[in-house]
């Protein structure tokens, strides 16, 4: 058996998908997923294969910014190729107070870890879905909090993964930290 494309991936066994065409090949590197909160940030990382994701920690929010830090250090220390932000959308497709907020936090993060790109992935129903997974697996629900924002981060890596996967190209779109204002600018 080969271990399909040399730029990694998880292609079927002959290389090919069930319908028989070609499997796109996916990037080789570290991902490491958020899912934002008001309080806390869930953080998971998947292999440099893009295999297997696992949760890494929670960040407690900080007002003075210092949670954008600690996930700027998470960057260095597992060398992420790309940081991957849920960006919360209601059903319908419509980005509210959450999902502004998400784009607010993920400039800031790309800021902090450039030149490491940061995308935005839709992360519709995963924290529903990340605590359906919890009680599925005989947590008591007063214990998800402390890891659900965990779980969710590695829903969005893992949706991630396989829309790259399917299409060969990196889910959602990405974040430009913004540039400092000169003089006399205002941004």
């Amino acid at each position: 058996m080969t271990d399909g494309p040399t730029t990694g991936g998880t292609a079927a066994p002959d290389g090919l998908d069930p319908a028989g065409a070609a499997t796109p090949a996916l990037r080789r590197g570290v991902r490491l997923g958020i899912d934002v909160g008001t309080v806390r940030i869930g953080v998971a990382r998947c292999d440099a294969a893009g295999i297997l994701a696992t949760p890494v920690r929670t960040v407690a929010r900080r007002k003075d910014g210092g949670d954008v830090g600690e996930i700027a250090e998470l960057v260095s220390e597992h060398e992420a190729m790309e940081v991957l932000v849920g960006l919360p959308r209601s059903l319908s497709g419509a980005e509210g107070k959450s999902a502004q907020a998400a784009r607010g936090y993920a400039v800031r993060v790309a800021a902090a870890v450039d030149p490491v790109p940061v995308r935005l992935v839709d992360e519709r129903l995963t924290t529903v879905s990340a605590h359906q997974a919890l009680h599925a697996s005989g947590r008591p629900g007063r214990r998800h909090r402390e890891v659900v924002d965990q779980v969710a981060a590695v829903m969005i890596v893992e949706q991630a993964l396989e829309i790259e996967r399917r299409s060969g190209t990196p889910a959602g779109e990405v974040v430009r930290p913004q540039a400092p204002a000169k003089d006399g600018e205002h941004g």
